[in-house]
């Protein structure tokens, strides 16, 4: 499985470094990858991976800082930790119903090819504890931390396809999907369901059965769409 630490903290473009490190910290952040209370990777190997130099990373770190997305703490276990309840989002553009069929079909595509291709994988029994794991996670997640949780499932199997890029690809179009699930509200009998969708998502992989992984994605994928339609079309 390729750490999807690797596919978020991919090397940014020279020409907007330190926004894109902003962007992919933030991205890190509200997908849950670095959750609440938990510490970012050290400054020199994130630097490195990012492909920007130490100077603009913590520009971008201090940024997040004064906005309150992360804090310092000194000492032999030190770091910069994500803050335990990161702020709300900055009031922008809303996204609006016209932004649902590229955001929908994008995904579409990109998660039913991960599941199929993660189903098509020989998978180590490290990456099938880590899908078992984050199925769980799910499954137990209580209201508030839904949305992270479920963000993380999808991107276990978007680790499981075995691509860096497509894990990446999956990264951002979730993002996209999120700003908009987070202008409806979190319906439990939903929850419920996609929690069985789910199940059977992942039974499929670790079956490796990838005809059946993808047609369960995509009934999944289906039941997102119908709500976001029927609340912002």
């Amino acid at each position: 499985m390729i750490p999807l630490r690797d596919a978020l903290f991919r090397p940014v473009r020279a020409g907007n470094a330190f926004e894109e490190t902003v962007e992919r910290l933030l991205q890190s952040i509200r997908l849950g990858v670095v959750p609440p209370g938990e510490r970012l990777p050290a400054e020199r190997d994130l630097a490195g991976r990012l492909g920007v130099s130490r100077v603009t990373l913590r520009e971008a770190i201090r940024s997040l800082q004064d906005a309150g997305y992360v804090e310092s703490r000194r000492g032999r276990y030190g770091g910069t930790f994500v803050t335990a309840v990161p702020p709300a989002a900055a009031p922008g553009r809303p996204p609006v119903a016209a932004d649902l069929p590229d955001a929908l079909t994008l995904r579409a595509v990109l998660e039913t090819g991960a599941a199929e291709c993660a189903a098509s994988r020989p998978l180590g029994a490290a990456e099938r504890r880590d899908l078992r794991a984050r199925l769980d996670d799910c499954a137990s997640a209580p209201l508030a931390e839904y949305r992270r949780k479920d963000s993380r499932l999808h991107l276990a199997i978007a680790e499981a396809a075995g691509s860096t890029s497509l894990t990446a690809a999956i990264a951002d179009a979730r993002t996209r999907v999120n700003a908009l699930l987070d202008r409806i509200p979190l319906l439990p009998p939903n929850l419920a369901h996609s929690n069985e969708q789910h199940a059977r998502i992942v039974a499929h992989i670790l079956d490796g059965d990838a005809e059946s992984a993808r047609r369960a994605m995509a009934e999944h994928l289906d039941g997102t769409a119908s709500l976001l339609r029927g609340f912002l079309a």
